[in-house]
């Protein structure tokens, strides 16, 4: 009896009512939402899902796959995952950097923990492998002949970018209304990188700048990339007038074979030159394009689309989504991310329609402001909705290839915005 007593009391079911285990119950039931979003309403399933998944198994009490003080304090500990003992001198260490007591109270003095699954899979998260993969994936699948026939898309890009440096501002501005501040620079800026509508680019940036606030920075990046469709049009249709709206555009010029060649060659050393914390991700995104263009190494271009991205992108979504416990996630700190990521994603798609109007006042040919809401980079969504508003409008109007161009740009320049956060709060 002694024994089954044991069992009982050592299961799961009997950690639920430990503690603050109650937080897990939360948490299972946000992942079982977010599953649903994923799988039933298809919305971004392919990380998504994951990211559910991965939230679901780290808030199992006892399952142990997952331990927040190998990575507190925003550092690796070598020594523990190679199986040393938690010593005070440790623990008074991670407090006095402001490491929480519920994360600390899982390694009590003298324990040695045991390495779990998710554990060994986040290393490639918290190396900032992940993110640098998929970029070399998506560079493999993306066509930048749109941005090269009309460089002045680029332009678009770069305002959509107004939701990373604008949410930045509030986060800081909201902070202050808190003592001690609610976010730190190097936090407000790693949320600001959610307004690029970039998943990687999101979880690289807050890897470097705010390891701690990843899970909640991941699950808000990604739900809103996944509602686009729902957060942009609004915006769209309240800053353009109907006849801005049915303005057709001209067909664009073919790009040459060998201008998609040089175009990621030029860009990487451009960037990496410009903006060397953004060189990881900008030089995977366009080796994975060369790979594409230059027509020597198709297999190599094949398996980054294919058999590479879909790799990783399962081991990031469960290491990422394992990152967001009840001891964490569910916090003030979490809600102020999801209304600011909002916000980020607002302001970047009015930055990009608003620049659009503006040009218009200086060009002969008129370009429709629908494209500059396509500056964010969720590739190709936005692109997709600057179609559909626009042939609400015009039915006979076609902006997917023009929309297209800013929103690879956006790419580059959501990686050049992370960049330059990493370098000056980094």
């Amino acid at each position: 009896m002694e024994a089954i007593l044991d069992f009982v009391n050592s299961s799961g079911f009997a950690l639920f009512a430990q503690g603050d285990n109650w937080k897990c119950l939360v948490m299972l039931l946000i992942a079982c939402g977010l599953l649903y979003l994923g799988i039933v309403k298809k919305f971004e399933p392919l990380l998504l899902v994951p990211i559910a998944f991965g939230m679901l198994i780290t808030n199992l009490p006892g399952a142990e796959m997952y331990h927040e003080i190998f990575f507190a304090g925003g550092h690796i500990h070598w020594d523990l995952i190679g199986g040393a003992e938690v010593t005070q001198a440790f623990i008074n260490e991670l407090a006095a950097v402001g490491v929480s007591d519920a994360v600390l109270a899982t390694a009590p003095v003298g324990a040695s923990i045991t390495v779990g699954l998710i554990d060994i899979l986040y290393l490639g998260v918290k190396l900032g492998i992940y993110p640098c993969l998929i970029f070399m994936g998506v560079g493999a699948m993306t066509d930048f002949g749109p941005l090269i026939a009309n460089p002045k898309s680029l332009l678009l890009g770069a305002a959509a970018q107004l939701g990373i440096f604008m949410t930045f501002v509030g986060c800081r501005l909201a902070g202050a209304l808190t003592n001690p501040p609610l976010f730190t620079s190097a936090q407000a800026g790693s949320i600001g990188i959610i307004g690029g509508a970039d998943g990687p680019t999101a979880i690289y940036g807050a890897t470097k700048l705010a390891p701690e606030l990843l899970g909640p920075i991941a699950v808000a990046a990604y739900s809103y990339m996944a509602l686009v469709p729902v957060i942009q049009p609004p915006i769209m249709r309240l800053l353009t007038t109907e006849a801005e709206r049915k303005i057709v555009m001209k067909p664009l010029r073919q790009v040459s074979k060998t201008e998609k060649i040089i175009f990621p060659i030029m860009v990487a050393v451009f960037v990496a030159l410009l903006v060397p914390s953004a060189a990881p991700l900008i030089a995977c995104l366009m080796l994975g394009n060369l790979f594409k263009e230059c027509g020597a190494v198709e297999r190599l271009s094949k398996t980054a689309q294919n058999e590479l991205i879909n790799i990783v992108t399962i081991f990031l979504g469960i290491s990422v989504g394992a990152t967001a416990t009840g001891r964490t996630f569910l916090s003030l700190q979490t809600i102020a991310i999801m209304l600011m990521g909002i916000v980020a994603f607002g302001f970047g798609t009015a930055g990009g329609v608003v620049l659009a109007k503006i040009m218009n006042l200086f060009l002969k040919e008129k370009i429709n402001p629908l494209i500059g809401s396509a500056g964010v980079s969720a590739v190709p969504m936005a692109a997709r909705v600057s179609q559909v508003e626009g042939q609400k409008a015009n039915p006979s109007n076609f902006l997917l290839m023009h929309a297209m161009g800013p929103n690879v740009a956006g790419v580059i320049g959501s990686a050049i915005a992370a960049g330059v956060m990493i370098s000056l709060f980094g």
